[in-house]
C-alpha cells in the first residue's frame, strides 16, 4: 500500500502561519493527552540492559542523560518518566510528541513515537511497526536514528529517538532561492544520504521509503534517515574486494627442467617488473562492498513519485529500488521537482515506467551539473540490473565523478550547508534586539 505524504507550497505556508497557534496550544493538549491515555495504567519498562554503548553518541548529551536515568532507575524507563511538550508530527503507523526527560535539569528534548496496537491491527500494519523496532535496535549510525527506549503502555506502544530540530529536507528546500539547493548543498546532503544507504544495505536492510521528508536535519545541520516501517530486511555478505589482476602464468611441473635458467640481466629486469606491479596493485586502492543482492519482494510500497518501475509496474523488487530512489532524491534537491511527477499518481506511475528521463535544460551550466546529470541517469535507469548501484552498491556510487574530493569518511566533520542551531540563535538575537515577537518557526521530526 502506498504512503502519499508530499506537502503543497499551500500546506507549507500554512504549517508557518499556525504554528504559533499549535506551539500556545501544546502545553494543554500534551497534558490531556497524558492524562486520558496513560496515567494509572499498567505500564511495561525499558530494560536498563538493552540500552547499549553507542560509540558514536559519547559526546550526545541526550544521550548520556537518559542512561544516566535509565540505570539510576535500575528497573528501567516508563511513560511516566517523560513529560510531552507538545505534538510534532504525524505518520501512517503513529504520532510523534517533543518531550523531556521529567524531574531532570537536563534540558535535552526527544522525540516519542506512540502506537496506538488496536489502529494497527484493524489496519493490518502490526508487522510494520514491529519492523521498524527490530531495525531500530540494530541502528548505531551516525546518520541514523539512535533508539533510546521503547516500553508499553495500556495498548500503546512507545519508542523514544533523539530529536531534530533543523526539520526536514523536503521542508528546508522550499525556503532555498528557486525552492531548490545549490549543486555543492545538494551533493552535501546526497553524500551523508548514500553513506547511511550504505550502513544499511550492509546489514541487509532495504530502506524502501527514501524521500526529502523522511531524510531530517539535525541541530548541528547534518542529516538523519527516519521512518522505516516500510523497510526490508534481508541477508548481506560484507567483502572487501580489490581490483582484478592476472599473475604471471606458471609453466607446467613437468617442463619447469626444461626452461633454461635466467641471466643476471634477466633476473634483474625480472625483479624490476615485479615491483612495478605490486606498486600498481597497491595505488589501486581496495573497495568495500556491502549489497543484499539476493533480497526480493512484491510488497507495492513507496511514495508514488519515488519508486522505481519494477514497484510501479507490479513486478518483483530488490535492492535496487534504494538506488533508483537516491537518484530522484538528488534529482529533486537540484531541479526543486521530480521528474515523472504528474497530476495523478496513476499518470505518475505511467511515466515512471515509460517516460524517457529529461532535465529541466538542455545543457548543463556547469561541469558539477554535467556531472549530477550523468549520475542520475545511471541511477534511473529502468533497467535494474543495469542501474547504478545495483551490483556493488555504494562501492560504485562513491567513485562517481560528482562525488570527487568528498572524503566520505570525514563527512561528518564537514560544516554542513545550514546550521539550523546557529539560524536559530542569529533570529532570536535579531528579534530580541528589535524587542519584537520571537520567530514561530516549528520543528518537525
Amino acid at each position: 500500500m502506498f504512503e502519499y505524504k508530499r506537502k503543497s507550497e499551500s500546506e507549507l505556508s500554512s504549517e508557518t502561519r499556525n504554528s504559533s497557534s499549535q506551539s500556545s496550544m501544546s502545553s494543554e493538549s500534551c497534558s490531556s493527552f497524558s492524562r486520558l491515555s496513560f496515567e494509572l495504567l499498567p505500564t511495561s519498562r525499558t530494560n536498563p540492559e538493552n540500552l547499549s554503548l553507542k560509540p558514536h553518541r559519547s559526546s550526545d548529551f541526550a544521550y548520556s542523560a537518559i542512561r544516566s536515568v535509565t540505570f539510576a532507575r535500575k528497573t528501567g524507563l516508563t511513560f511516566r518518566d517523560f513529560r510531552l511538550l507538545r505534538h510534532i508530527g504525524s505518520g501512517d503507523i503513529g504520532t510523534v510528541y517533543l518531550c523531556r526527560l521529567a524531574d531532570v535539569d537536563e534540558k535535552c528534548c526527544y522525540a516519542m513515537k506512540v502506537v496506538d496496537k488496536e489502529v494497527l491491527v484493524m489496519k493490518n500494519k502490526v508487522h510494520r511497526a514491529e519492523m521498524e523496532k527490530k531495525i531500530l535496535k540494530m541502528l548505531d549510525h551516525p546518520f541514523l536514528p539512535t533508539l533510546y527506549a521503547e516500553f508499553e503502555a495500556s495498548n500503546f506502544s512507545c519508542i523514544v529517538m533523539e530529536y531534530c530540530s533543523g526539520g526536514d529536507l523536503h521542508s528546508l528546500r522550499h525556503k532555498q532561492p528557486q525552492k531548490r539547493f545549490s549543486l555543492n548543498s545538494a551533493r552535501f546532503y546526497a553524500a551523508e544520504v548514500l553513506v547511511a544507504l550504505e550502513y544499511l544495505h550492509m546489514l541487509g536492510i532495504i530502506y524502501r521509503d527514501l524521500k526529502p521528508e523522511n531524510v531530517l536535519v539535525r541541530s548541528d545541520g547534518h542529516i538523519m534517515l527516519s521512518d522505516f516501517d516500510l523497510s526490508l530486511c534481508s541477508d548481506a555478505i560484507p567483502a572487501v574486494e580489490s581490483p582484478s589482476s592476472s599473475p604471471d602464468p606458471m609453466p607446467p611441473q613437468n617442463q619447469s627442467c626444461n626452461r633454461p635458467q635466467p641471466t643476471r640481466l634477466g633476473r634483474l629486469f625480472r625483479r624490476l617488473l615485479r615491483s612495478k606491479k605490486i606498486e600498481t596493485l597497491t595505488q589501486s586502492k581496495p573497495f568495500f562492498v556491502a549489497e543484499p543482492v539476493a533480497a526480493r519482494s512484491r510488497s507495492f510500497v513507496g511514495t508514488h513519485e519515488y519508486v522505481s518501475p519494477e514497484v510501479a509496474s507490479g513486478g518483483s523488487h530488490g535492492n535496487a529500488v534504494d538506488w533508483w530512489s537516491f537518484g530522484i532524491f538528488i534529482y529533486e534537491m537540484i531541479y526543486g521537482r521530480t521528474p515523472f511527477a504528474a497530476p495523478s499518481n496513476e499518470l505518475t506511475l505511467r511515466n515512471i515506467v515509460k517516460k524517457p528521463l529529461a532535465f529541466p535544460t538542455h545543457s548543463s551550466s556547469s561541469l558539477l551539473e554535467h556531472h549530477a546529470r550523468d549520475l542520475i541517469s545511471g541511477l534511473l535507469n529502468k533497467d535494474p540490473n543495469a542501474r547504478l548501484g545495483s551490483k556493488r552498491g555504494a562501492a560504485d556510487v562513491k567513485t562517481h565523478p560528482f562525488f570527487k574530493a568528498l572524503n566520505f569518511a570525514l563527512i561528518r566533520s564537514v560544516t554542513p550547508p545550514e546550521v539550523p542551531g546557529l539560524r536559530r540563535q542569529s533570529t532570536a538575537s535579531y528579534y530580541q534586539a528589535k524587542s519584537e515577537e520571537q520567530s514561530t518557526a516549528f520543528d518537525f521530526f
